[in-house]
């Protein structure tokens, strides 16, 4: 049995749900040897897969568009102004050029699971 895209992404979606709710810490191999179990592929599919997908949302990202992910949250790029900074030891003050950071908001339903 063949999974399309969109029903891999929810399973990974639902994986990462289950794993913030378990409160355990997986580093990347054995994230992707429970998604492979649970996706019923190999793993080296899985890795791809993964891939592919943080892949495509960092190109996403570049381009300036926000990613939203329904029932998990939103990734956005803002830009930051430039302000002005100042050194607490020596007392003097700085410019700190504005730049881009990535933000993250999670949605209510992943917000009330951790309540």
């Amino acid at each position: 049995m063949t999974l399309t895209f969109l029903d891999e992404l929810f399973e990974v979606k639902s994986l990462i749900y289950t794993l913030l709710i378990k409160d355990s810490v997986l580093n990347n191999k054995e994230f992707i040897a429970e998604l492979s179990q649970r996706l019923d592929l190999n793993v080296k599919d899985t890795s791809e897969l993964v891939t592919s997908l943080l892949a495509e949302m960092v190109l996403q990202l570049e381009e300036a568009n926000s990613i939203s992910i329904q029932g998990f949250g939103s990734f956005e790029v803002r830009k930051k102004a430039e302000r002005i900074s100042v050194s607490p030891t020596t007392k003097q003050r700085m410019l700190v050029p504005p730049k881009l950071v990535l933000s993250y908001k999670p949605s209510s339903a992943l917000k009330d699971k951790f309540k």
